[in-house]
C-alpha cells in the first residue's frame, strides 16, 4: 500500500487536548468485521463483548517524565532535550533528541534546573539526535529520582497544542503502569479504570500483560509512498510466561484474545511460534505491520483514533481491513470523535 492511501483530512478540533474526567467515559466505536456494523458505544460497554476465557493483552509499559529544559553552558542559552533510550545504565549514556540542535555540539555541557544534573553532548546521531553522558555522583536511585523531579510528561507538542499541566503525570499513564521505560502512552489503555478491570475479572476474562517501551519511532511521520521501504525504530519488549499461557489457552478454545493497543498487536506478532501460537520471549522489535497481514495471535483490537498517515493507523487498517477501517473513520470524523491520544476508542471484533 501507499503511504497516499492513508491521507484525509481531520478537523483540528477534534484532535483532543484533554481526557474525558472519567477514563471509562470515552466514546467508543465498535467494527465488525464479518459485517461492516458500525457501533457507538461507551467504553465501560466493552463488557458487553466478552466472556469467560477471553485474554486481554495489555502493555504495562510506564511512560517516564522525558522533556527536560536545561541550560548550555558559557551561553545559558535555553535547550530542550528529550530523553529517547538509555544506552549504557553504568555510564548514563542516553540516546536523545535536542532543540535547538545546530546549537548543541559534541562537547558541549548542558544543566538541568537548579540541581546536580549536568551532561556532557559525546555524538551526533541524526540532525537532531545526539548521544550524551549524565555526570552524576549518585546512585541509580538518585537519579532516576532526579530524572522524575525535572522531567516534563512527554506528550507530543506539536500535536496537542497547549501546556503541559500537572494534572498529565497520572492521567497520560494507564492505571497498569508498571515497568518504566516508555516515552509515550500505550494511549488505547488509557481508557481502563481499576473499576473496569475488576468487572471484567468478575465475568471471568483474564487481564494479562506483556511490556513494550513505547518510542517516539511510532509516531515519526513516514516519508516514503511505497510504506514497505519504511524502517521503523527498534522497541524493547517483553513477554512473561503467565500471558503466553493464557493466550494460548483461549486461541485453543476458540475464545477471543483482544490486544488492548497496536503496541500489545505488534508485540505479540513478534513473538509466534511455527504452529501460530505466542512464545516467551524478550528483545527488541521493528515490526512494522501494514496491510495485507495474517495475523497469528490477536483477533480482537482495541485501539485509539489515530491521526492520518500514521504507522498506527496503517496498523489498525492491517486488522481491521482497510476499507472497513477507511469507512470507520469517516464516520467517525462526522459524528464528533475525539482523536489522538487523549481521544476515544475503537474496538474491533
Amino acid at each position: 500500500m501507499k503511504l497516499s492511501d492513508f491521507k484525509f483530512d481531520v478537523p483540528k478540533k477534534l484532535v483532543s487536548l484533554y481526557p474525558t474526567e472519567n477514563r471509562d467515559d470515552s466514546r467508543l466505536m465498535v467494527v465488525h468485521r464479518k459485517t461492516g456494523q458500525l457501533e457507538h458505544r461507551i467504553f465501560k460497554d466493552v463488557l458487553d463483548y466478552f466472556e469467560a476465557g477471553d485474554v486481554f493483552v495489555t502493555n504495562d509499559t510506564k511512560v517516564f517524565p522525558a522533556r527536560l529544559y536545561g541550560n548550555k553552558e558559557k551561553t545559558g542559552a535555553k535547550i530542550e532535550v528529550f530523553l529517547l533510550r538509555e544506552l549504557n545504565p553504568e555510564l548514563r549514556l542516553w540516546d536523545v533528541l535536542v532543540d535547538p540542535a545546530r546549537k548543541i555540539r559534541v562537547g558541549n555541557k548542558l544543566y538541568f534546573g537548579d540541581s546536580d544534573l549536568v551532561a556532557e553532548v559525546i555524538d551526533n546521531t541524526t540532525s537532531r539526535g545526539r548521544t550524551i553522558r549524565f555526570l552524576f555522583d549518585g546512585s541509580q536511585e538518585e537519579f532516576e529520582k532526579t530524572i522524575d523531579t525535572l522531567g516534563e510528561t512527554p506528550l507530543l507538542k506539536d500535536i496537542i497544542e497547549r501546556n503541559i499541566e500537572p494534572e498529565d503525570r497520572e492521567r497520560y499513564q494507564t492505571v497498569f503502569a508498571k515497568n518504566v521505560g516508555a516515552v509515550a502512552a500505550p494511549t488505547a489503555g488509557l481508557h481502563f479504570t481499576p473499576q473496569l478491570l475488576k468487572r471484567l475479572e468478575l465475568k471471568g476474562v483474564e487481564v494479562s500483560p506483556i511490556t513494550l517501551h513505547v518510542g517516539l519511532g511510532t509516531f515519526r511521520q513516514v516519508d516514503v509512498e511505497d510504506l514497505t521501504k519504511h524502517k521503523m525504530d527498534s522497541e524493547n519488549y517483553s513477554i512473561p510466561d503467565r500471558t503466553v499461557t493464557l493466550v494460548n489457552e483461549s486461541l485453543d478454545q476458540k475464545k477471543r484474545v483482544v490486544a488492548v493497543g497496536t503496541t500489545s498487536l505488534k508485540t505479540v506478532e513478534s513473538s509466534v511460534t511455527a504452529g501460530g501460537r505466542l512464545k516467551a520471549s524478550s528483545g527488541w522489535t521493528d515490526k512494522f505491520i501494514i496491510p495485507p497481514y495474517e495475523f497469528k495471535i490477536a483477533n480482537a483490537l482495541i485501539t485509539n483514533f489515530h491521526l492520518p498517515e500514521s504507522t498506527l493507523l496503517m496498523t489498525a487498517s492491517a486488522f481491521g481491513g482497510y476499507d472497513l477501517i477507511m469507512k470507520a473513520y469517516k464516520e467517525a470524523i462526522k459524528e464528533k470523535y475525539r482523536f489522538f491520544s487523549y481521544g476515544d476508542a475503537m474496538l474491533i471484533l
